[in-house]
């Protein structure tokens, strides 16, 4: 395993950012399992979680209004440092011509936190994407193996929630490796909680 201080990765038009290594899921699929990278950025493993003055220095170096989305999102999970995202969040507004501001989450940040984050997600950023991963509570645990027992329910609750904020939009995303009637199940899902439901290849 290889660490460096990749902060930000390109990934076409958006820029990436890799906040935190830490995750309370092991899902059979994930991208850490093969590589130190992802599409052929650097390795994403930190030497240590990247202080504010850190992320705002490697974020200078960047043509900002350049990217058509800034995605939080790197061999972590990102509301393991929710401060960190939401201090970020506000540090990228300020820059001029600020993108779209996503977050790909498994959606298990009410668990880690023990409390509801929707609210301070849903006010900092632009767009919510939820890992649902699988259809039915039984393949959503195999697949995703969190450390959470509740983490199915807790995950559609925050869904939910976001949806009832109302300023972010929200997607609900699954890998096109589960089987037909899995991404059937999910679309269900997904519209019962207001969310979109989106169907991701599994090399992004």
């Amino acid at each position: 395993m290889n660490k460096a201080m990749t902060i930000s990765y390109e990934v076409g038009k958006n820029l990436y950012l890799n906040l935190t290594n830490k995750c309370p899921c092991a899902c059979t699929f994930c991208i850490r399992n093969n590589a130190d990278g992802a599409y052929g950025s650097d390795p994403l493993w930190l030497e240590h979680e990247p202080s504010m003055e850190e992320i705002k220095a490697d974020l200078s170096k960047r043509d900002i209004a350049s990217y058509d989305e800034i995605v939080f999102c790197g061999y972590g999970e990102p509301t393991e440092r929710l401060e960190t995202v939401l201090e970020t969040a506000a540090f990228l507004r300020s820059i001029k011509g600020c993108p779209v501001l996503r977050i790909n989450t498994n959606g298990l940040g009410d668990l880690i936190h023990g409390r509801s984050i929707a609210e301070e997600l849903c006010s900092a950023l632009d767009v919510i994407s939820v890992s649902l991963n699988a259809g039915t509570k039984d393949e959503y645990m195999a697949v995703t193996r969190p450390k959470f027992p509740e983490a199915f329910e807790a995950m559609q609750k925050f869904t939910a929630d976001c949806v009832k904020v109302g300023n972010a939009k929200v997607i609900m995303s699954v890998v096109d490796v589960i089987p037909q009637e899995q991404i059937d199940a999910s679309r269900e899902i997904a519209e019962k909680l207001g969310a979109v439901l989106r169907v991701r290849t599994y090399d992004e």
